[in-house]
Order: C-alpha cells, then sequence, then structure tokens
C-alpha cells in the first residue's frame, strides 16, 4: 500500500512539473513577487531611516514608504495582465502590506509622532480581520474587499508619508494633513471591520442553511429509493 502511494505522490509530482500552468502558479521569481519582495525589503529601510532622527532621513523614509506602497498596486496589476498568479503572491501580497503600514504606525510612535492608542486600535484592526479572513476561508467564505476598506488603506498609504516627512513642503503643512487623513482612515478601519463581521455571519448562515437543505434533499431521496 505505502509503495502505491509513493508511485501516486511521485506521479502527481512529475504531471505538476511538466504542466505549465502549475510552474507558474509555483513559481517564486514572477515580476508581481519580485516587486512584493522588494517591498518587504524596503521595510527595514523605511524603519532605520526614521531612527535617524533628521529632517532628511524622514523625508528619504517617506519616499522609500511612497516607493514601496506604489509596488502594491503595481504586483497585483501585473499579476492579472500577464495571469501569474501564484501561491507565493497570495501569500506574501498581504504580509507585505502589513509588514510595511505596521512598522511605520509603530516607528511614528517610537519618535513621539503617533499617540500609541491609535497604534494600538489600527494593529489590533489589522489582527483582526486577518483572523477573520482565516475563518471564512476555513469555513468557505469569500471576503471580497469592501469599497470602504479600499478608501481605508489609500488614506493610510497617503497619511502616514506625510506625517513621516512632518516638516511643511513648499509651504504646505503636510503633517497636519497627514493626521487628518490618518483619523479618516481609523473611521474608515473601524466601519469596515465591522461591515466585515457582519458580511461574513450573515454569508456563513446562509450557507449553513443550503447546506442543511440538501442534507434534508439527500435523505428524502435516499428514503425514496428505500
Amino acid at each position: 500500500m505505502y509503495w502505491t502511494i509513493a508511485l501516486e505522490l511521485k506521479y502527481d509530482v512529475c504531471v505538476a512539473s511538466q504542466d505549465p500552468s502549475n510552474s507558474s502558479e509555483f513559481s517564486l521569481t514572477t515580476t508581481p513577487n519580485l516587486l512584493t519582495m522588494a517591498r518587504m525589503l524596503l521595510v527595514p529601510v523605511v524603519v532605520i531611516l526614521l531612527y535617524q532622527r533628521t529632517p532628511s532621513a524622514d523625508l528619504a523614509a517617506a519616499l522609500v514608504f511612497a516607493v514601496a506602497s506604489i509596488t502594491d498596486y503595481f504586483d497585483g496589476y501585473l499579476a492579472r495582465v500577464q495571469k501569474s498568479v501564484s501561491v507565493y503572491g497570495k501569500l506574501m501580497d498581504p504580509l507585505a502590506d502589513k509588514f510595511l503600514v505596521v512598522s511605520s504606525l509603530i516607528m511614528l510612535q517610537e519618535i513621539g509622532r503617533l499617540h500609541a492608542t491609535v497604534v494600538m486600535i489600527l494593529v489590533c484592526r489589522e489582527l483582526a480581520i486577518t483572523g477573520l479572513r482565516a475563518l471564512a476561508s476555513a469555513e468557505g467564505v469569500i471576503m471580497s474587499a469592501s469599497p470602504s476598506a479600499k478608501w481605508k488603506t489609500a488614506t493610510q498609504m497617503v497619511a502616514i508619508p506625510l506625517m513621516m516627512a512632518k516638516d511643511p513642503l513648499f509651504g504646505i503643512p503636510i503633517y497636519p494633513i497627514g493626521k487628518i487623513l490618518l483619523a479618516i482612515s481609523i473611521t474608515l478601519s473601524i466601519g469596515s471591520a465591522v461591515s466585515y463581521v457582519v458580511e461574513f455571519f450573515k454569508k456563513l448562515r446562509i450557507i449553513r442553511a443550503l447546506g442543511s437543505k440538501l442534507k434534508r434533499t439527500k435523505g428524502s431521496a435516499a428514503e425514496e429509493q428505500e
């Protein structure tokens, strides 16, 4: 029996290696994946620059964060256009986003530009939604990104670099603007989190109801056959 299982596994691996679609799905070196990895590598660069606590380093950190944020758009766009959506990309892309945002928020609190309560709210929200998505996946519930969640991400990606740079740029008070945008982001974060929870339980009830109905239908059909 064990020899049979081993041969079947060897056959599956050979077939998968010869299938072009499978090879691209498990490829780590696609352009979108390389962009995602570059975004992850830029996280410590942002942290190190902010630790310098100088206006020039702060501006450099803001620029690096902006570049990293832009790669988030392009890796998803290229993955769809090139049809190179991979398992690694599905894993690394959301992780890279969270590493970048959470690290930046913690550093902003470290250098005294953000209250610890704000960081806790935003980080706890990310952890809660990550857990909810994992549960939804296990239950077969598809959780698509809501419009408020997309706006939350957009406002965060603009607010954080503005708060990093801090000093007025071309006479524009970017730090106060960043604080206002982050306040908007907090509101959107809480609102989108509530909508995710409501949507999850609504869809789960529908799935459970359909499952129960299907079981009753199968039971009735079996009784009729007997």
